[in-house]
């Protein structure tokens, strides 16, 4: 857990509610997260759901673990302490985009089960909605994708700390979603996920008014 450093500091309130956010975009705002194996399909799956929920009319938005290194985190590496500060101000980054009203699609490795553990408690104590998409493939099957050719360069030594390979990974006990990448396609991943944002009422279906009715 961070220590809060700076002192004399308090949150500064608004007029304009989290609920009146929710009411102009017709859609609350929630963290989806995908964790997983590298290559185990996080990033494409981000991908397709974000054009699935633009084609319904839903603002999300992706924080993809490159992407998110190469700006606000190009000071961390991948040492355990790195990686916690990594999922940590993530974890605040996609708690923002919540309160703001949007989805946001986050898509890290995330190899630690108390590192995932502080941004669904984050999340908790904001009264927003945290969903945990396992994305699970195996090993064999995420090493022979390798998309990047980081497992390659991790069993050539050439990269330290490589999660699958000289770091662990520890899998979700009880995710909200489970995606089985290396069995299911993915438009069935893609379905599964928003079937389960319009159960829970994350997105609801947009009343459109047909220009003959209004006529």
């Amino acid at each position: 857990m961070a220590v809060q450093k700076a002192t004399n500091v308090t949150w500064q309130e608004g007029e304009v509610t989290r609920e009146n956010r929710y009411e102009i975009l017709r859609q609350k705002g929630a963290t989806i997260w995908f964790t997983g194996l590298s290559g185990s399909g996080k990033s494409t799956i981000a991908v397709a759901l974000e054009n699935a929920l633009f084609s319904l009319g839903k603002l999300s938005y992706r924080l993809d673990g490159d992407n998110v290194r190469l700006g606000i985190n190009k000071n961390l590496g991948f040492s355990e302490e790195d990686r916690k500060e990594n999922i940590r101000r993530i974890g605040e980054i996609s708690k923002l985009f919540g309160d703001a009203g949007t989805i946001a699609l986050s898509s890290f490795i995330s190899p630690y089960r108390a590192d995932r553990r502080e941004v669904r408690d984050l999340h908790d104590a904001a009264n927003l909605k945290f969903v945990e998409v396992f994305v699970d493939c195996s090993l064999e099957v995420a090493e022979s994708r390798d998309p990047k050719g980081l497992y390659k360069k991790a069993r050539a030594g050439e990269i330290k700390n490589f999660t699958g390979i000289d770091d662990p990974y520890q899998a979700p006990e009880n995710p909200e979603i489970h995606l089985h990448t290396d069995r299911m396609t993915l438009e069935e991943e893609v379905s599964i996920i928003v079937d389960y944002l319009k159960s829970h009422e994350i997105i609801k279906k947009q009343h459109l008014t047909r220009a003959t009715d209004a006529a």
